[in-house]
């Protein structure tokens, strides 16, 4: 497993769309589909990624807390599942009942979703404001496995809470990190 950072798309981008399935309900959604009244969250995870295992809990509760504030919530998995079957939608179903996830968890077989966010690694977090707008793009928080840092969501709490608050998202931002998204060989942006 290779550590990989974000990319860090540039800040105020309009939202990339898609019309990718959730797993779960088996409906393609589209980014107005999952957009919140405040702000929505793009997160790109994967089923398989110890980065992610360990955020999950987390994650899914901060989901439950801010979607009932009018925070629209998505997750995308874009990995190559010919090559990481644990990956495949079959699987996502299962780890978004497992997590509890209160979101879509939507499948970029195409990956196309994935390099118009030039998502690099699992897991990546977009906040978009009420205007669709980039505003945050990086880490949930410091924690990362093995490093004895507690996963509080501090860095995404603080872009949500300053969007519920009516003030500027701080630009003093960290990328995510975690695995690198599994390209499938024509779509590999390394290559």
């Amino acid at each position: 497993m290779a550590y990989t950072e974000s990319t860090m798309l540039p800040l105020g981008i309009e939202a990339p769309d898609f019309r990718l399935p959730d797993v779960v309900s088996g409906e393609k959604m589209t980014i107005e589909d999952v957009k919140g009244d405040m702000a929505t969250v793009i997160a790109f995870i994967c089923n398989h990624c110890p980065f992610v295992h360990h955020i999950n809990p987390k994650f899914s509760e901060l989901a439950k807390k801010y979607q009932k504030l009018g925070i629209g919530f998505a997750a995308i998995s874009s990995n190559d599942v010919k090559n990481y079957p644990e990956d495949s939608p079959e699987k996502m179903v299962e780890v978004a009942k497992k997590e509890g996830y209160s979101f879509p968890y939507l499948y970029d077989e195409t990956q196309v979703v994935a390099r118009s966010y030039h998502a690099a690694c699992t897991p990546e977090f977009y906040v978009f404001n009420r205007k669709m707008r980039l505003v945050y793009r990086g880490q949930m928080d410091d924690s990362r496995p093995g490093n004895d840092i507690e996963v509080t969501g501090k860095d995404l709490k603080s872009a949500l809470d300053s969007l519920l608050r009516g003030e500027h998202v701080s630009t003093n931002q960290k990328p995510g990190g975690g695995c690198n998204i599994k390209w499938k060989k024509d779509m590999d942006p390394n290559n």
